[in-house]
């Protein structure tokens, strides 16, 4: 007896570490000014990868500009089909036949990253998850999301479903300049539904760090935006955070596990912020028609030191001349 437990336990430990093995996400990241679209650091900003569930910003950002068109209210009932009952976690657990508000739809997405209220919201605004696909890889084109191409609403696994972190950059850029009404919802960590608490897993959310900047203390908070996993692509988000009057997006693609992403994220928003205000102090003082630094593709030398060797990446990143 004691025998097959133990080889049984043997067996599921080598399925796991083959099964881990077997997957090599891509490692990426980017650091943007949300005003301008500025790039302010990125690593392998254009190499291709899953999105996972970041996929969802854009099945929001239709969802948001149905609203803004008022093709769609937030009150508005979503009916659940068969199809959309049966996708896999993360989910709700609708049944066919049930039905969810638009804002709950869109709170569901948000916080919980819920695969069957993504599917049942594509088929509300574009009839079928096809024709909606249609639409968002419309939406990506017009958006200059060049390297990214769409297959489903939710971001389930799909190896032909593939985006790059300066693209997930634009589409989170893109929520916050055309949809800042409906920004509100990405800085929600839970919320009531058929009288349970739904909380969320985006633990970055409300993280708030000071910083010295011209020898004052500042305070970074982030509000926003999505966090996405599937094998392959490895633990993926998009951050944004605010500084005074400033605003960054991060993207952070492959994390190894959510606490490295997170870690790397808060760091390139820490180390962005920096480079920010060093920017716009050299720019303070160039005489006028002087020629400012070249933009950095590339991060500063220190963001390949502390956590993000934690990351596993990063070691051959230079400041950019």
């Amino acid at each position: 007896m004691f025998n097959r437990i133990f080889f049984a336990a043997v067996f599921l430990v080598w399925l796991e570490f083959s099964f881990a093995a077997s997957y090599h996400p891509v490692s990426a990241v980017i650091v943007v000014n949300a005003d301008d679209g500025e790039v302010i650091c990125s690593y392998n900003a254009d190499t291709k990868t899953q999105p996972a569930s970041l996929t969802k910003m854009m099945t929001l950002l239709l969802a948001f500009k149905a609203l803004y068109q008022k093709k769609i209210s937030l009150s508005a009932k979503i009916p659940v089909s068969v199809r959309a009952a049966s996708q896999k976690p993360s989910s709700l657990r609708l049944k066919m036949g049930e039905s969810i508000s638009v804002r709950d739809a869109i709170l569901a997405l948000v916080i919980k990253s819920a695969n069957d209220v993504a599917v049942a919201l594509a088929e509300y605004i574009g009839k079928t998850e096809k024709s909606f696909v249609c639409m968002m890889n419309r939406e990506a084109k017009r958006l200059g999301m060049t390297s990214t191409k769409f297959f489903n609403a939710s971001g389930w696994k799909d190896p032909q479903q593939m985006t790059t972190a300066r693209d997930m950059a634009t589409l989170a850029r893109a929520l916050l300049q055309k949809y800042p009404g409906y920004y509100h919802y990405f800085s929600q960590k839970q919320f009531l539904f058929q009288g349970k608490c739904i909380k969320g897993h985006y633990m970055l959310l409300g993280k708030t760090e000071s910083i010295d900047i011209n020898g004052m203390k500042r305070s970074i908070s982030i509000d926003g935006i999505k966090t996405g996993f599937v094998n392959a692509s490895g633990y993926n988000v998009a951050a944004s955070a605010v500084n005074g009057n400033s605003r960054l997006i991060a993207v952070v693609l492959g994390g190894k596990t959510s606490k490295a992403r997170d870690a790397l994220a808060q760091v390139l928003l820490r180390k962005g912020f920096l480079k920010l205000a060093s920017r716009k102090n050299i720019k303070n003082k160039k005489p006028a028609g002087a020629p400012l630094p070249s933009e950095p593709q590339k991060c500063a030398q220190a963001l390949a030191k502390s956590s993000l060797q934690v990351h596993g990446i990063y070691n051959r990143i230079n400041e950019s001349s």
